[in-house]
């Protein structure tokens, strides 16, 4: 039982000496690609940059103890980033002490929403949002973020929340670009491009194994860190309007309180709630993905618990909410990472930073963070899915392109709700149009198939229709019309056969619906046939009337029930016993 919400207490039994040497390994790996990461997070977030080293500290240990994924790296993400933005920005100015007190009650808020969450086993939220809502949030999530961080690679003032405003304020400010801050931003992007595809291939062609040559391409913005520190210092570009982080606080995270003021609470409950299931979904995706790959396995609902504990973490130790990252996930994957174990001592690592490189830190130009955001996020940007979605589905696509103009143009918090809303009600308007088809029986076989899509042998009395859905409230009475519509159409019919093969549940209104098929078709001397029910789905008929007011009989098989209908000559058929009539 306690194992079950401990996890570290079944991987910890079986630790070893071969294990710790690879989580240290991976550990160093990801701690030298969390520290800019968390940095330009945070400054995305809109908050010190020093916060994001706080988010990436007591939040891994958290995780470590009650999360289930042997590899997913926790800490600050792109995503969240903005979307705490967002909701932070709407209640108090940037750069104030209520803005960051703000950003931990938010993150506190979210880990009690998730750990609630997880308690009662209710990860199955999270399907709420379909995968072309998800994608579509994502890449509209990474051309805001990158289109915000331009203002900093230029050396200028701009804002805006929605595109629109961001690239109106952009192109108002082009005349003040600061050609300093520019000479180090734009060199930073291209190399950090060049990093994430070049470096690799070129390092394999010297020699290097593949999978060390993509770790050393993962590190690659450290180096871009390093250098731009060399260049403010050695040109002395601080002076000439080149922003630099400046001091940034040195040691441990402080103790932290969430505020407790109901009013702010009420305001930041829906972001709360939206980068809940936001992160919840992007690393439960992160975490299935990488256990596929070693036959590994997760529990969502404790991922829940991991979570909620993690951004708890993160709040009473002074940082914003936090989640499973997908890129330092990979890196801590291919590094070897073993057990939960690598983010503990990713965060030890994290925390030596804060107590003794941060004031190497002070010299590090605003556009290296940007640069490093900008790169990021762009591989983020999916311009493939749109095309996929539409040559597979127009709904999906409809829902996609939904949530990325939505996103685009009104911000994240509408962007995500109206790409539930959309998901929705594409559903249900399908849900209330199920597919049914007509079927006959395929030339000496017993199988049916669609009349429109096979030959398939027919008889003018005997309609055979296939139902491919449940029948419930949403869709019973377009059952109802299709049957007469179908029957009105065929003078000759005497036998409606209800194929029920994929039907899996049929609630009072589906009922309902059948009782009245029954009658409108017994009032036209015409018998309704059911065949194939599923046991669960007859067991409850069974408690009801229909069956025995059906005007004809319910068949084990559709071909049993076709040729029963073949062999009725118009005359009037005595009713045959239960076991005659093939009921389940």
């Amino acid at each position: 039982m306690l194992s079950r919400y401990f996890p570290i207490l079944e991987w910890g039994c079986s630790y070893n000496g071969q294990t710790l040497s690879s989580d240290l390994m991976a550990a160093i790996i990801v701690t030298i690609m969390l520290i800019p990461q968390s940095l330009a997070y945070a400054l995305l977030a809109g908050l010190p940059p020093v916060v994001g080293l706080y988010a990436s500290i007591l939040p891994l240990v958290a995780y470590a103890i009650f999360g289930t994924s042997r590899t997913l790296a926790v800490g600050p993400v792109a995503v969240v980033s903005l979307m705490t933005a967002s909701a932070v920005g709407a209640v108090a100015p940037q750069g104030t002490a209520e803005y960051l007190e703000a950003a931990i009650t938010l993150a506190a808020l979210s880990g009690v929403m998730l750990f609630v969450l997880g308690v009662l086993r209710m990860g199955f939220l999270s399907n709420l949002l379909s995968h072309p809502v998800i994608s579509g949030f994502i890449t509209a999530s990474g051309i805001l973020i990158a289109t915000s961080q331009l203002r900093h690679v230029l050396g200028v003032s701009a804002g805006g929340d929605t595109w629109p405003k961001m690239l109106g304020s952009l192109f108002a400010a082009l005349p003040q670009v600061n050609p300093w801050t520019l000479a180090v931003g734009v060199p930073s992007v291209i190399f950090l491009f060049w990093v994430r595809k070049g470096l690799k291939p070129l390092l394999v062609k010297f020699g290097m194994s593949g999978k060390a040559a993509d770790i050393a391409a993962k590190v690659g913005p450290v180096v871009a860190v390093a250098l731009s520190i060399v260049a403010v210092m050695a040109f002395d570009l601080a002076g000439r309007g080149v922003n630099i982080t400046g001091e940034i606080p040195q040691g441990l995270p402080p103790f932290a309180m969430p505020s407790t003021d109901l009013s702010l609470i009420r305001q930041l409950f829906v972001p709360a709630l939206l980068i809940s299931i936001i992160g919840f979904v992007e690393s439960v995706s992160v975490a299935q993905t990488l256990a596929a790959k070693r036959r590994q396995r997760i529990a969502p609902d404790q991922e829940l618990i991991g979570l909620g504990a993690s951004n708890i973490a993160s709040a009473f130790s002074g940082g914003y909410p936090v989640t499973g990252g997908f890129a330092r996930s990979v890196v801590n994957f291919d590094a070897g990472a073993q057990t939960p174990a690598a983010g503990a001592f990713t965060a030890v690592g994290i925390a030596m930073a804060s107590l003794f490189l941060t004031p190497l830190l002070f010299s590090l130009p605003i556009a290296v963070l940007a640069a490093t955001i900008i790169v990021a996020v762009l591989a983020l940007v999916d311009l493939k899915t749109p095309r996929q979605l539409w040559n597979y589905s127009k709904a999906d696509f409809a829902a996609h392109v939904a949530t990325i103009a939505i996103t685009l143009l009104a911000g994240v918090e509408m962007g995500v709700i109206a790409g539930v809303s959309v998901g929705l009600l594409l559903y249900l308007w399908r849900a209330s149009r199920p597919h049914a088809a007509i079927v006959g029986r395929v030339p000496e076989t017993e199988h049916f198939r669609n009349v429109e899509r096979h030959k398939v042998f027919t008889a003018d009395h005997v309609l055979s229709i296939r139902i491919d859905e449940a029948l419930t409230f949403l869709n019973a009475r377009w059952l109802e019309e299709y049957v007469l519509e179908q029957v009105a159409d065929r003078p000759k019919i005497r036998h409606v056969i209800l194929m029920a093969s994929a039907v899996n549940e049929i609630d009072a209104s589906g009922l309902e619906s059948l009782e009245a098929i029954n009658h409108r078709l017994a009032d036209a001397d015409i018998r309704l046939h059911l065949s194939e029910v599923k046991g669960p789905v007859m067991d409850r008929l069974q408690r009801t009337h229909f069956i025995e007011e059906l005007s004809g009989q319910v068949f084990l098989s559709q071909a049993r029930a076709f040729a029963e209908a073949l062999r009725d000559d118009g005359n009037d058929v005595e009713q045959p016993d239960d076991i005659a009539r093939g009921l389940i």
